[in-house]
């Protein structure tokens, strides 16, 4: 699914557009025991619970697609009498009607979720008559196909923290009852999958809400699926690949060798993307990845090591490279980038301050006098270079700068 796709079924999670009909829900404790099932009316639920229940549903289809909103497909193996893709069909046929199949999927969720705690396990159910688009994606009034599918939320469950509050009946300040209270969605799929804006039996969108480590042990054991990569996971292991390349060679400060390889690789992508269309990915073969070290000053050897690594890594799906990107690398960058051109300009003052014998030897105070335009005054800053706090003004060039009286000339 595109991120088209996502927003066409997520407007549907709206008061006014919502046609959920059925709900059903399992509430799982600790010991892995069913305390209660229920069933409920979607759209006659009360104000507060609706949009309480709503949350959850859109919650289940957030996030960026490929690291929170990750799609799977089904093995072919897997889509026979009896295989979970079979069983999300016939409950899918059922509408959820049907009480020994749900009694049958929430055991098999509790035995193939691994979650320490409470959670409540939610399935809501839809039909959406697609409308057909032009090629300009205007609809039209006519429907294409019904495109029914099921979302199965798991929220965990914990107890509120204790407090004070205001207990009416007794008019006093007192200890508050603490609840057990359902949480942010943390693991989701929707089946069918909305694929070319039509079903997709052969695959399930999953939603992870860590994607750093999301429950890859339900995808493969509850639903059936191989799991992926998500993106933060696919950028991890290959900061990681560079890191240990570096420190296994030698000693070179291995953050400063991933910051250039960063800054590298996000150039890399600069030059690609006016060279494919719009929203084309830029997929980075093993190949590929060698010159961005190398640029980033990473030695061949080693870069040739990082490739095999990332070679065996992404051997069933090479990652598109934007998913490699670290934004924080980034950012840690420009900051060094700007500390950086700050220390050479304090050195260059202070040759030019020798130079001219303004440089205070001799443990005596130092008068120094800036008159500065009017419009840069909201400009004067503080930064620490070397430890030191400094402050730093931008100059015009008709700004005054004295030093003991005398012009200063930089």
């Amino acid at each position: 699914m595109n991120k088209r796709e996502v927003t066409e079924i997520k407007r549907r999670f709206k008061k006014e557009a919502c046609t959920i009909s059925k709900m059903v829900g399992c509430y799982v404790d600790s010991g892995k025991q069913k305390v209660v099932t229920f069933r409920e009316s979607f759209l006659n639920l009360e104000e507060e619970e609706f949009h309480k229940y709503l949350e959850i549903v859109n919650k289940s289809l957030s996030g960026k697609l490929g690291n929170n909103l990750v799609e799977l497909e089904f093995p072919t193996e897997t889509e026979i009498n009896g295989g979970p893709q079979q069983s999300l069909m016939a409950l899918r046929a059922s509408h959820l009607d049907d009480d020994a199949m749900l009694e049958s999927f929430y055991d098999h969720v509790i035995e193939t979720y691994d979650y320490v705690g409470n959670y409540l396990i939610l399935l809501f159910y839809d039909n959406y008559d697609v409308p057909l688009k032009t090629t300009d994606q205007l609809g039209l009034d006519e429907s294409e196909e019904v495109y029914e599918y099921i979302i199965c939320a798991i929220c965990p469950v914990a107890l509120s923290k204790p407090g004070l509050g205001y207990n009416e009946e007794e008019n006093s300040i007192s200890k508050l009852e603490r609840d057990w209270v359902v949480g942010a969605t943390d693991t989701a799929f929707l089946f069918p999958a909305f694929n070319d804006r039509s079903s997709d039996i052969h695959a399930t969108l999953c939603y992870a809400k860590n994607p750093k480590e999301p429950h890859k042990e339900f995808w493969e054991n509850g639903l059936g699926c191989a799991s992926k990569y998500t993106s933060v996971e696919k950028q991890t292991a290959f900061d990681t690949m560079v890191m240990k390349a570096v420190n296994a060679y030698d000693e070179e400060d291995a953050e400063d060798v991933l910051i250039d390889v960063q800054t590298a690789l996000n150039l890399y992508i600069e030059e690609e993307t006016p060279l494919h269309e719009k929203d084309d990915p830029i997929i980075l073969q093993a190949n590929d990845i060698v010159p961005i070290l190398t640029d980033g000053g990473v030695s061949e050897d080693k870069a040739e090591h990082i490739k095999k690594e990332y070679e065996e890594f992404f051997q069933d799906e090479m990652p598109e490279a934007e998913e490699l990107l670290n934004a924080k690398i980034l950012k840690d960058n420009e900051s060094r980038v700007e500390k950086k051109i700050l220390e050479e300009k304090v050195v260059e003052l202070t040759d030019k301050l020798e130079e001219a014998g303004l440089l205070n030897d001799n443990g005596k105070d130092v008068d120094i006098v800036v008159r500065v335009s009017e419009e840069k005054l909201d400009q004067i800053s503080t930064a620490f270079v070397d430890g030191q706090r400094c402050i730093v003004i931008p100059l015009l060039e008709d700004d005054a700068t004295t030093i003991n009286g005398e012009p200063a000339r930089f």
